[in-house]
């Protein structure tokens, strides 16, 4: 299986862009705002919440980490205008972290006005290491002022545990994934068991504390899991929710989880920059990738 990952890592990038677009659009909704936003009604009428997240990272200008948070700011405001269920996620770095710390601060601070205007809520997304110690320092300048911020915790991240007690509070809102950054293994747990392990307990620790907790996991058996301890615990539905990525095959889980009134919201990326995006969404499935590759070379 290790070789046929590697093979299919060093294929991938090589295809077209055209043939690549249609299995991407599994993952991505459209290139453009108008396209996301009709992927957020359809969701809603379902029954399913959702948060909107521009694909890119890394900007390297001024003007580019301006234009993606004037892109965010029309967002919040198409979306209080439609009365949708949907809040926003972004990456520092997109609005300038690491070019420009100033800017990113406050390009940050803009959104944060927005979201507070129109009565929404903004997700700070985790990055990799380089950038935990100043986004969480960020975030808890953000919470000082406004309430609708909320940060991302990784379990794999050994260093987890820790910020998640610093962090903790009854108005607390985080979310917690398992990480997906290449981590060296004195920062990052790399046993399956072990980030499961951590997973379980920082939600838990989470809940149990009073914070507000995205369950953010594709893993049936976390899902499966913590469902039981939440009801066992008698944790109210108001107190968390699950959170999945649009496009990830979870058969009928998520329907499931929402018909057990429990609330469900999709993370949805969009934007120009899906090639990429794609490309690492199908390294992640190689039942997806392969059957990409193979298609290819019939043609």
């Amino acid at each position: 299986m290790g070789l046929v990952n590697s093979s299919l890592n060093f294929f991938l990038p090589m295809l077209p862009r055209n043939f690549i677009r249609p299995f991407a659009m599994r993952y991505v909704a459209g290139e453009n705002e108008g396209d996301a936003l009709g992927i957020v009604h359809e969701l809603n009428q379902l029954g399913f919440s959702a948060t909107l997240d521009i694909l890119g990272e890394h900007s390297r200008s001024i003007e580019e980490a301006k234009m993606i948070t004037e892109s965010y700011i029309r967002l919040f405001e198409v979306i209080a205008d439609s009365s949708l269920d949907c809040n926003i996620s972004i990456k520092l770095t997109h609005l300038g972290l690491g070019y420009n710390d100033k800017l990113a601060e406050d390009n940050l601070f803009a959104l944060l006005e927005t979201a507070e205007k129109t009565g929404n809520f903004l997700r700070i997304d985790m990055e990799n290491t380089p950038f935990t110690d100043t986004t969480l320092s960020l975030y808890e300048k953000c919470k000082s002022k406004y309430a609708g911020v909320g940060p991302v915790l990784q379990a794999y991240l050994r260093r987890s545990e820790t910020d998640l007690k610093r962090l903790i509070s009854h108005n607390l809102n985080v979310r917690i994934c398992k990480g997906i950054y290449l981590e060296p293994e004195e920062l990052a747990f790399h046993d399956r068991k072990e980030i499961r392990e951590s997973y379980i307990k920082l939600v838990q620790t989470g809940l149990s504390e009073g914070a507000y907790i995205g369950i953010a996991t594709h893993d049936i058996y976390l899902i499966d899991t913590l469902e039981t301890w939440i009801e066992n615990q008698a944790i109210p539905k108001e107190r968390y929710e699950f959170q999945v990525l649009y496009g990830v095959p979870m058969g009928n889980r998520m329907e499931q989880l929402l018909e057990d009134g429990h609330k469900v919201r999709y993370y949805i990326p969009f934007g120009d920059q899906w090639y990429a995006y794609a490309i690492r969404r199908f390294k992640e499935n190689p039942n997806i990738a392969s059957y990409i590759v193979r298609n290819f070379f019939r043609k």
